[in-house]
């Protein structure tokens, strides 16, 4: 909770962490989703759904949409494995990432807006997103000789239980995910789950083809990306 969000007391992250990224994703989703449906009662559509992007920001402290804006620098522009790496881990923000920033906000309050407000779908949606960041963590290999995200994966995460734990964490993850979507959305939820999927696996081979592999703004990023194509499929009419 304290990783993912503003909320709890801080402390070192485990490999254990990264099991408890679905319920975090699906309680912060819940949570976009309260604001969302609680803002379309009195204020227009796009009113509400700009209220949602914000308190998404703001649940989250800009974690996510800093990892893209980093990702979008060093992996779009053209320049060496090193370079990339380098730009990335740069705390100022570039063209890059600024437009590619910008873009996906306007997304997603677009899509928020043109959409009756569900609760359920939107925890699903960041539920999914969340529980991708594990599959890309176990899948790639870490791009970096040190950084935050070595914490996740130490010599603990090689273990049989902590193994298991993690499988079981991602099943349920996708599992829920897939329910709360076709459940408030039918079909059309299910093809928002698939393009969120495929949204976060193409960011992860864009990453592994470019640095090697992943970094934790490459995780933010992926997640991002994931969810604003999500709510696009999820508005087509």
């Amino acid at each position: 909770m304290a990783f993912l969000t503003l909320f709890g007391s801080a402390a070192a992250p485990t490999p254990a962490t990264f099991v408890w990224f679905p319920a975090v994703g699906a309680g912060l989703g819940a949570a976009v989703g309260v604001v969302w449906w609680a803002g379309a009662r009195g204020w227009s559509p796009l009113l509400a759904a700009t209220l949602a992007v914000v308190a998404d920001l703001l649940f989250t402290g800009l974690l996510h949409v800093d990892g893209l804006i980093d990702s979008a620098d060093g992996l779009l522009a053209p320049m060496t494995r090193e370079c990339r790496l380098a730009v990335m881990a740069d705390p100022a923000a570039g063209a890059f990432g600024v437009v590619s920033a910008v873009a996906i906000l306007a997304l997603r309050v677009g899509a928020l807006a043109s959409l009756r407000p569900s609760v359920l779908a939107v925890a699903g949606i960041w539920c999914a997103s969340r529980t991708s960041m594990v599959v890309m963590a176990r899948v790639l290999p870490y791009a970096r000789s040190g950084g935050l995200v070595t914490n996740f994966l130490a010599t603990g995460s090689r273990r049989v239980g902590a193994r298991v734990a993690w499988v079981s964490s991602m099943g349920v993850g996708i599992l829920f995910a897939a329910v709360a979507l076709v459940w408030s959305r039918g079909a059309r939820g299910g093809w928002s789950l698939v393009a969120e999927l495929l949204a976060v696996a193409a960011v992860g081979l864009l990453s592994w083809r470019r640095i090697g592999g992943f970094t934790g703004d490459v995780l933010g990023a992926a997640g991002v990306v994931g969810e604003t194509c999500a709510l696009v499929v999820l508005a087509w009419h």
